[in-house]
């Protein structure tokens, strides 16, 4: 058996395993993830230093489903944003999930800044980092993240800008 057939056999009992075992929780999960890791519209960024590539963007929390904003304890609002930040260590494709400390800061272009508390959330081999930010009507902010991946020896500072219009 070739190797483009070995894979496009795993690829159909990856899809049939999901299908027979997939829960109101974990559809839930994936859904929030693909809509985390999905949107280069609302600023998906990526900051690569070490070893490691620090993935941090941010997205109106309306942009959430009801279900999976509850499940992880989001308000879903106009006036609201949700900061994603993720750590990858290795090369693409073999690159994992690595644990980290960050600290992230918000700013307005009036200069009003506001530390931001970033949480962790696991799903199963996914770590990564939620934080919400309070936004009024059309608003620009200027994220300022450092990350310390864990085992490393210096963080990874990285910053982005996002608007946010109102609806």
């Amino acid at each position: 058996m070739d190797s483009t057939q070995r894979r496009g056999d795993d690829a159909a009992r990856f899809h049939g395993d999901l299908s027979m075992h997939r829960s109101p929780v974990r559809t839930s999960a994936l859904a929030l993830l693909a809509l985390l890791l999905a949107l280069p519209a609302f600023a998906d960024n990526s900051t690569r230093a070490g070893g490691y590539v620090v993935h941090h963007n941010a997205v109106p929390t309306t942009s959430l489903t009801p279900d999976v904003a509850r499940q992880y304890g989001i308000t879903r609002s106009a006036n609201r944003a949700l900061v994603n930040i993720s750590v990858r260590q290795g090369e693409p494709g073999a690159d994992r999930a690595v644990q980290a400390s960050v600290t992230l800061v918000a700013t307005n272009l009036n200069g009003q800044r506001l530390d931001l508390r970033a949480r962790e959330v696991r799903e199963g081999d996914a770590v990564y980092y939620l934080a919400e930010a309070r936004i009024t009507g059309n608003d620009t902010l200027v994220f300022e993240l450092e990350v310390t991946p864990e085992g490393a020896s210096a963080p990874i500072r990285a910053s982005f800008r996002q608007e946010f219009f109102a609806r």
